[in-house]
């Protein structure tokens, strides 16, 4: 494997080819062989989880100081939260927002804070951009891939570090246009990954910028918060068996100087999840950073398994020659499917269509979170599989790693008490240990909608004892795509180390593209 430094090489091509989605009658139901050893099939009858705050994200009908988001799908929601402010992307939009839902800057494309930069980061608007809260050193992370080839720069770039421009505001709702898509250059240049580190707490003010080429299709972007590291594993696209995860050098980012970023090829592996710190107690010094995948592989028909595997990704910068990467690992769990078979399958039923929305069932979701308590330090990850009663449910484990590194399960569940689909979850630990989720929710007599439940750490193992609670209600269906987020995104406030946001996509009445919700939870012991 070659390393390279600020222009990160591999050594192997990949095809950035998406999977073609089936046609809209075909309906891939997926339904168990047996039953499920951790299902829990009724809901939890203690009250306990208080949603705080909600309201609309960006989506449609929203409109903000710079007007209306032009929206592209699927949302492949994110966001992030901190001190005073919440930053939300949804694909290749992004807007700020006071906590108390007031939009202060945007909608505006993701690359705007890229201006003057130059290069891809400035000039290509990709998608699936993601951020992320550095609780450690209070600044914000937005990463952007570039999916198209670009040509190498001929001069220097633009300042690394410089102001948000922020327009003045418009006093019009008219959505303006994207830029096209446009077909991926396979041919000439590289591809590349942005990344911007606010300089202070303040999102609304200085940004460094960064941009670092590579060979290889950087789809799906999942960044983490490490010590010694921002933790970025990417796709290499939806027909290729192998992912790549690459690690930038935070410490000289969050300064705002040069920086490297080093990437490593995994071959034969689902979608890999980076853990991402949750709270300000970090890992005993020189604690290999861990990665997880689901078993199994959707592209070769292995869509059952009772595995995860586990990767350690250990750092280097001072001798990047002595950086490894051990694994995988296997990690026995109980045996699951994946929700109709995995990703691009028509499955999740609505009222009045016959169109299906997609599980991205071969997969664990973000964020895979990793949070030290006291006594011991703890990961929680979450996917959708397949129920006992043919519709799709929210498996999550929590995993503790031992002083000596060793990972294992120390409980596990699957969410499914009644009929209803639940998919495309994400999790969240607060100070207290109580674990969170949130996942969208729907079936052929429900829209398509978000909720949360949770768990303390005294209720009975594997099981969310706390009651079911609704985030919002779907209002119509999506009956244009079968591309259903992606991905769902929670987040801890830094303020209480408790609070837990969450965002996720509905359709309102009559509408014909989606809205997000963004909400706030509170579990017991958070006041």
């Amino acid at each position: 494997m070659v390393w390279a430094v600020a222009i990160t090489m591999f050594a192997m091509q990949a095809r950035p080819i998406r999977a073609q989605a089936p046609p809209p009658g075909t309906v891939i139901t997926g339904i168990p062989a047996g039953g499920d050893s951790v299902e829990q099939r009724r809901m939890g009858a203690e009250a306990g989880v208080r949603l705080v705050r909600s309201f609309d994200g960006l989506g449609a009908g929203f409109v903000g100081p710079h007007g209306a988001v032009a929206l592209r799908n699927p949302s492949d929601n994110s966001l992030a939260v901190g001190r005073t402010h919440i930053v939300q992307t949804v694909n290749s939009q992004w807007a700020i927002f006071r906590k108390d839902g007031t939009p202060v800057y945007g909608p505006l494309p993701t690359n705007a804070v890229f201006k003057g930069f130059g290069g891809a980061c400035e000039e290509v608007l990709s998608g699936d951009a993601v951020v992320r809260y550095d609780q450690l050193a209070d600044r914000w992370l937005l990463v952007l891939p570039i999916f198209r080839r670009v040509a190498a720069r001929t001069g220097a770039p633009g300042p690394r570090t410089a102001r948000l421009v922020i327009p003045p505001a418009v006093t019009d709702s008219a959505v303006r246009p994207l830029p096209p898509r446009g077909s991926p250059d396979t041919v000439k240049g590289d591809y590349a990954m942005c990344y911007a580190v606010s300089a202070t707490s303040n999102p609304l003010g200085a940004w460094h910028r960064y941009e670092f080429t590579r060979p290889l299709f950087p789809d799906y972007p999942r960044p983490a918060v490490w010590p010694d590291g921002y933790y970025v594993p990417t796709s290499t696209g939806d027909e290729v068996v192998e992912k790549h995860l690459c690690v930038a050098e935070r410490r000289r980012m969050l300064r705002g100087l040069a920086a490297r970023e080093l990437c490593r090829i995994i071959p034969g592996v689902n979608f890999l999840n980076t853990a991402d710190l949750d709270g300000r107690r970090v890992p005993a010094p020189g604690s290999p950073h861990l990665i997880l995948a689901a078993g199994g592989t959707q592209l070769r028909g292995v869509v059952e398994s009772a595995e995860l595997q586990l990767w350690r990704f250990s750092v280097n910068w001072r001798d990047t020659s002595k950086t490894t990467l051990r694994g995988p690992q296997s990690i026995p769990v109980a045996p699951y499917r994946y929700l109709c078979g995995g990703q691009l399958t028509n499955c999740v039923p609505q009222p009045g269509t016959e169109r299906r929305l997609d599980s991205q069932g071969d997969k664990l979701m973000p964020r895979l979170v990793y949070r030290r308590m006291g006594t011991h330090d703890a990961m929680v990850a979450v996917h959708s599989i397949n129920t006992a009663q043919g519709t799709g449910g929210v498996r999550w484990y929590e995993l503790r790693v031992s002083s000596a590194g060793d990972v294992t399960v120390h409980q596990q569940g699957t969410y499914a008490p009644d009929s209803l689909y639940r998919w495309l979850p994400s999790a969240a630990m607060d100070r207290f240990g109580n674990i969170g989720l949130g996942y969208s929710v729907g079936d052929q007599h429900t829209y398509p909608g978000q909720r949360f439940a949770g768990r303390t750490p005294q209720q009975h193992p594997g099981t969310l004892g706390l009651r079911e609670t609704s985030l919002v209600n779907g209002a119509a269906p999506q009956t244009t795509t079968l591309r259903w987020e992606d991905y769902t995104q929670t987040a801890v406030d830094p303020v209480d180390d408790c609070t837990i946001w969450y965002v996720g996509d509905y359709l309102r009445a009559g509408a014909t593209s989606y809205s997000t919700r963004i909400g706030a939870f509170r579990m017991p012991g958070c006041r």
